[in-house]
């Protein structure tokens, strides 16, 4: 029998969209010979988004009394009183203000389903967005040399083996490095059209097969020996579901955009039960140096797109909102200073959101001292005062019931944030 983790130390099973539509005809009529298998047990299901570029936390959840902030930002700053001819900031407790192009997230956060740790950020303070989003999806910030990411490790923790391809699926259109590793992970561009990855194999799309078993047993390929089991397994799971036409539940709304494409792929798979416990997304184009904008501009756009995808998502869900908890994550933050382009340079900490019914929402966790000179790191950052870890772990520890820390995140001893319930 096929060793499915020897081929997964070489990289992990990705699946990879296709322009040409639909799947290759073996691939069609082995799958018409085969039922699908039956539905898995609903597991607690961890969702991660990985902002790439480096979100400016000061602008999406900000400290609006700091008058430091003020005097700093002079055409950036935004501020929660009303009137005037922008929109204010929305007033979350008197000191934080969320970003107007992210309402969507105000009702969660009323509701107490949506916590905000600001200051987070990696002890390593590398303003390198390479290497910084290497040592946080390694999860292990000191060390280049990890080969797993903490999303892996977190698999290998879950207590089971995957009876299903889909344990921890990746909605990119490469694996990132949280899913690098020993343990099962499936990258997927695009539920819709998709065929398996082999570089340099020649199989034709003539093959006759009555089975994936017969097709799996007559190729000759290493590359398919190595992972076809699993991915044919996929392509069943898939083939059984109309993907192309799924209609979001309860009229959610998923704007046009990388994010919103992969995270109404991911509802579809929680929704199908095919065992999903690690989902995975990203959303780009946080790196602000020019042109920022406030109520408006590349910033604005990206925040809306962020938090009415989430809300998209979370309502799509719907009875499924028990089992799921949303967690973003960013590598650093920006510059408290504006720079002499309208906008903001590579700097330390940021903030990050979680959506979940298991969370201790309506609360912007985390400690941020006045922003004078003397309290921002090197003399120009928002300063870490809470390690990514401290978040990640207990997310993972409270709602994946994974109680590893060592292994999780090694090298780490520090104490939980407190953002999620008991």
């Amino acid at each position: 029998m096929t060793s499915r983790r020897g081929f997964i130390k070489a990289g992990g099973l990705a699946l990879f969209g296709i322009s040409l539509g639909g799947f290759p005809t073996f691939l069609a009529r082995a799958a018409e010979s085969n039922k699908i298998i039956s539905p898995y047990k609903r597991n607690k299901i961890l969702v991660c988004i990985f902002q790439r570029g480096a979100m400016d936390g000061l602008m999406a959840v900000t400290p609006f009394t700091d008058n430091y902030l003020k005097a700093a930002r002079p055409t950036l700053f935004m501020s929660a009183a009303k009137g005037g001819n922008t929109n204010p900031l929305i007033d979350l407790d008197g000191q934080f203000g969320l970003h107007p192009s992210m309402k969507a997230f105000e009702s969660m956060f009323l509701e107490k389903r949506l916590a905000i740790v600001h200051g987070i950020g990696s002890p390593n303070n590398t303003r390198s967005h390479f290497d910084a989003q290497d040592y946080m999806e390694s999860g292990t910030p000191f060390n280049k040399g990890t080969s797993s990411g903490w999303l892996n490790r977190a698999v290998g923790l879950l207590g089971h083996e995957a009876a299903t391809p889909f344990q921890a699926v990746s909605l990119t259109s490469s694996m990132p490095r949280s899913f690098y590793g020993d343990n099962a992970t499936v990258t997927i561009n695009n539920l819709q059209d998709f065929a398996i990855q082999m570089k340099g194999n020649q199989m034709g799309a003539n093959i006759a097969a009555k089975s994936f078993e017969d097709l799996y047993d007559q190729t000759s390929s290493s590359l398919l020996k190595e992972t076809g089991k699993e991915s044919f397994e996929a392509v069943k799971m898939l083939q059984k579901t109309d993907t192309r036409n799924y209609k979001p539940a309860n009229n959610a709304i998923y704007p046009n955009s990388q994010l919103g494409n992969s995270l109404k792929q991911i509802a579809q798979l929680i929704k199908m039960d095919v065992g999903l416990e690690v989902g995975f997304a990203e959303s780009g184009g946080w790196d602000t140096h020019v042109n920022q904008g406030t109520a408006n501009g590349v910033f604005a756009r990206n925040a809306a797109d962020l938090s009415n995808n989430m809300m998209a998502f979370w309502t799509d869900i719907g009875s499924y909102q028990d089992d799921v908890t949303v967690m973003t994550m960013t590598e650093f933050g920006r510059t408290v200073k504006q720079n002499g382009t309208g906008g903001t340079d590579h700097g330390r900490a940021s903030c990050n959101f979680i959506l979940g019914n298991d969370v201790k929402g309506g609360i912007v966790h985390g400690n941020i001292k006045p922003l004078a000179i003397e309290n921002l790191e090197d003399g120009r950052d928002l300063a870490v005062t809470t390690d990514f870890r401290s978040v990640f772990s207990e997310v993972a520890n409270k709602h994946l019931k994974i109680n590893n820390n060592p292994i999780l995140f090694p090298d780490w001893k520090g104490n939980a944030m407190g953002v999620m319930r008991s």
